[in-house]
């Protein structure tokens, strides 16, 4: 089945969910094996098929499969990279994504960006008109978390567009009558008004009750806003009080801006755990960097 995005009309009569205007769908299981990507080693040229503004500075980009037939086929979790713009010496800038989409999508694939002032390529994409092409690849590397995930408990910390590998995960999670696996999720976002997915992740919590818990968490909610949840950044007192600990059979999946590597976990591109969670004890085969 055709996995359907595009703007919320009736919620009531379609069941669609949404991501302020864009919308995900409820759990879907399109697991696939990796080396079934159609993307490869090398670049390929794609068009940019549509843009949806989901925020102030978050645009959702659908772009048109190699193979418009089929689905991506992009394994769980995996993500692509991307090429476009130049720097000032004419080298191209080149970042990872993790598509929001599902191989159930057919044909296109849609890629969740935050526009930073000071980021080079989401400022590049965010130039780009309809029928303007960008150049993608997926490599081995680009696999760090393959489902199943082989634990019975997943805790996730997440910051901002971080949502999209987790999405991701919880599709193939949620979307399996045969998967048990419980999830918390820690969510950081700077305003209420700025938690992305918010009404999509609220209702699969209400679908899935005894599999799905997220605990959002705000660091620049106005004062005496009607926010009444959590307030600051994820602490080692948050995780400790909503994360199941190490050796309890748990993966820790941890995906969002370097600040947050930094301070829980150690920077991406270090293999060891440090930072909170490595005072904590989590061993690095607990721990996943997207």
């Amino acid at each position: 089945m055709m996995q359907k995005f595009g703007i919320l009309v009736i919620l009531s009569v379609t069941g669609v969910l949404s991501c302020n205007a864009f919308t995900i769908g409820k759990p879907t299981f399109a697991v696939v094996p990796p080396g079934s990507c159609q993307l490869n080693d090398d670049w390929s040229s794609l068009p940019l098929k549509k843009v949806d503004e989901i925020s102030d500075d978050t645009k959702v980009f659908t772009f048109v499969n190699p193979d418009p037939s089929k689905p991506l086929n992009l394994p769980t979790c995996g993500c692509i990279l991307a090429q476009g713009g130049k720097d000032s010496e004419g080298n191209a800038f080149i970042r990872p994504y993790t598509p929001v989409s599902t191989n159930a999508m057919v044909g296109e694939f849609q890629l969740m960006v935050k526009i930073y002032p000071d980021g080079n390529l989401s400022r590049h994409m965010s130039s780009l008109k309809v029928g303007d092409t960008m150049n993608f690849k997926h490599i081995k590397f680009n696999v760090k978390k393959q489902y199943p995930f082989g634990v019975k408990n997943v805790g996730m910390l997440v910051g901002g567009t971080g949502i999209a590998p987790m999405i991701q995960a919880l599709h193939a999670v949620l979307g399996n009558t045969d998967d048990t696996t419980k999830v918390t999720m820690l969510y950081g976002s700077q305003r209420s008004d700025q938690i992305l997915c918010e009404e999509t992740l609220a209702e699969w919590c209400k679908d899935y009750p005894d599999r799905l818990s997220v605990i959002h968490v705000l660091s620049n909610e106005p004062e005496g806003s009607s926010w009444n949840g959590e307030r600051g950044f994820i602490t080692e007192d948050l995780i400790q009080k909503h994360i199941p600990s190490p050796g309890s059979s748990v993966n820790i999946f941890m995906c969002g801006p370097p600040p947050m590597y930094n301070a829980l976990c150690g920077a991406r591109e270090e293999e060891d755990i440090s930072g909170v969670l490595g005072n904590m004890g989590y061993a690095k085969e607990e721990v996943t960097k997207f």
